[in-house]
């Protein structure tokens, strides 16, 4: 009963966030008196392929809906009840409303033979988007005929640098592993500073307090019990209670290592140095990169956009958590007053 208040309560915060259809963006006058703008209009029909949690279903179903859309789903076969009964609920409710029930459909009726007809249905799908595991959305973006959106898996890291408090780091630390470890924001490497590695004890003594498989190689091992770290281990998203840990002599070496196994989805820095932040900010190339934050906060409920419908770790159109905005594109609109090109 809990989650499905819980369901109907994020229906109800999207549909109180302010509409961005027709949302002018830029516009100008030019100089024979044509009157421009660019305005935000609804992709049209967004497929959706996605795993697991049937919240999902909801989320993607009620942001598609606000931004003006419709949308056809592909929920997981680990779901494949619960998504039937909301897409019913989903169905009647926009009948209700006055709204055809089609505006939100779903081919989980036709197993792969759905999804595949859905990755294959351009001209009647508009652009698809993949939530899931890391082969799910190789294979969408491998298959698809329709244009797609890549909501990417998170190797996230979080880097102590030297000047770092400890009271701050350890709190955030446990937080981006711990709060909830089968998600893609959560910690999967942490990087420290050989000047702060005087810290590493009471870090990897509280993960494993709170349940942490922690790996590292000799140097960690020199702070507390872990497991031997391996090379596949840097670019593994964990999605369960296990880590890896790096001590590196500096902001450069940090920035080489999030360069090389980054997944461009959420990496942060704990520091107190202003200039090491920026530093870091600038040169991070990821979705969304933080300053003393758990990495937990790359989250379009937490961004405040109600939901979302993945985090986007492409660069085209959407990056990061995707709300309304990002399920629209735009026209350009000319006004003019008999105008001929000259």
């Amino acid at each position: 009963p809990a989650r499905v208040a819980a369901l109907a309560s994020a229906v109800r915060a999207i549909a109180a966030l302010p509409d961005p259809v027709g949302e002018v963006l830029r516009g100008s006058t030019l100089a024979n008196g044509i009157r421009l703008s660019q305005i935000r209009v609804p992709l049209g029909v967004i497929g959706a392929i996605y795993e697991a949690r049937p919240n999902v279903t909801v989320d993607i179903a009620a942001l598609a809906l606000k931004s003006g859309n419709a949308v056809v789903l592909r929920g997981g076969t680990a779901a494949e009840h619960s998504n039937e009964r909301i897409v019913q609920v989903l169905r009647d409710a926009l009948v209700d409303s006055g709204l055809p029930a089609d505006a939100v459909a779903t081919v989980d009726p036709w197993g792969r033979a759905g999804a595949l007809a859905l990755m294959t249905g351009r001209g009647y799908i508009d652009v698809i988007i993949p939530r899931g595991s890391q082969s799910l959305i190789d294979t969408v973006v491998s298959e698809s005929t329709v244009p797609a959106i890549e909501t990417g898996a998170g190797v996230v890291h979080i880097y102590i640098d030297s000047s770092a408090r400890v009271d701050e780091a350890l709190p955030i630390v446990v937080n981006a592993k711990v709060q909830r470890p089968s998600v893609c924001n959560a910690l999967d490497t942490l990087l420290i500073h050989r000047d702060a590695a005087g810290q590493l004890g009471a870090i990897i003594e509280a993960l494993t307090a709170a349940g942490v498989t922690v790996l590292g190689d000799d140097a960690v091992s020199v702070f507390g019990a872990v497991e031997p770290v391996t090379e596949a281990d840097w670019s593994t998203e964990h999605l369960s209670l296990r880590m890896a840990i790096r001590i590196v002599d500096s902001l450069d070496d940090a920035l080489d290592h999030i360069r090389r196994y980054s997944t461009k989805h959420t990496e942060a820095i704990l520091t107190e140095d202003v200039r090491n932040a920026e530093r870091f900010l600038a040169e991070v190339d990821a979705a969304v990169v933080m300053v003393n934050s758990s990495t937990r906060f790359t989250d379009g409920g937490e961004f405040g956009f109600g939901a979302e419908v993945g985090i986007s770790t492409q660069k085209l159109h959407a990056r990061g958590p995707m709300g309304l905005p990002e399920l629209t594109s735009t026209k350009w609109v000319v006004r003019g007053n008999g105008n001929v090109r000259p």
